[in-house]
């Protein structure tokens, strides 16, 4: 959960393309298919960049806390 106690409002992600920063420095691309409240994360047709090197990963579940930053890399609607 987040700080606040709260899940973590990632709806408006929903089958967007996002750019997700992992500890270790490592960085994916993909498509958010789905999350829970501890911000596990299930990407879809998932790249790992590495400098000029990318790899397709596929799908794949990303535990919340290795999660450093999430980037939409297309429009998001925002919600209230």
């Amino acid at each position: 959960m987040s700080r606040s106690g709260q899940p973590p409002d990632l709806k408006k992600y929903m089958d967007k393309q996002l750019q997700i920063k992992l500890n270790a420095n490592r960085m994916i691309v993909g498509t958010l298919r789905g999350f829970d409240q501890f911000m596990n994360l299930v990407v879809d047709n998932t790249v790992e960049v590495n400098g000029n090197d990318k790899t397709d990963i596929g799908m794949v579940v990303i535990r919340g806390n290795s999660v450093v930053t999430v980037e939409a890399l297309e429009p998001v609607n925002r919600t209230s």
